[in-house]
């Protein structure tokens, strides 16, 4: 028989996780105090420049950010793997492989995974919202 709630190192030990509507609603809970969580908007996030960024979290060297833009980034070749997922818009990924460039069209939802040595270019077509999961410092 399996438990219905098995202790995670995310919950003390003799505390509850919070229930399934305080997690949807970002609400606290006595077991969680409010500094222990992040709960991001994205839809309302916007920057003062294209390709603007909010820092979500850097764990162990890899860094998980939120981007928004209105303009295309610069070809690039990261120092790692990159996961790209497009939160809210529309991006042409353009990138090089050994048949040439492609270019695949990224809607809400959709997650793009460059490999080591993938050089590539995101072309937002209007606003774009954008979680990026990188190497921290790579470009």
């Amino acid at each position: 028989m399996v438990p219905k709630f098995a202790p995670s190192r995310y919950y003390p030990t003799g505390t509850q996780r919070p229930g399934r509507a305080a997690r949807r609603e970002g609400g606290a809970t006595a077991a969680m105090p409010e500094s222990d969580m992040k709960l991001i908007r994205s839809k309302t996030f916007t920057a003062s420049r294209a390709w603007g960024a909010l820092d979500i979290a850097n764990m162990r060297g890899i860094t998980t950010r939120l981007h928004w833009t209105d303009q295309p980034y610069i070809w690039h070749v990261n120092d790692g793997e990159e996961v790209f997922v497009v939160l809210d818009g529309q991006v042409d990924m353009h990138y090089r492989d050994a048949a040439g460039e492609q270019v695949a069209l990224l809607e809400t939802g959709d997650i793009f995974h460059a490999t080591v040595g993938t050089e590539h270019v995101a072309h937002p077509r209007g606003e774009a919202r954008i979680l990026v999961v990188e190497t921290e410092g790579s470009v």
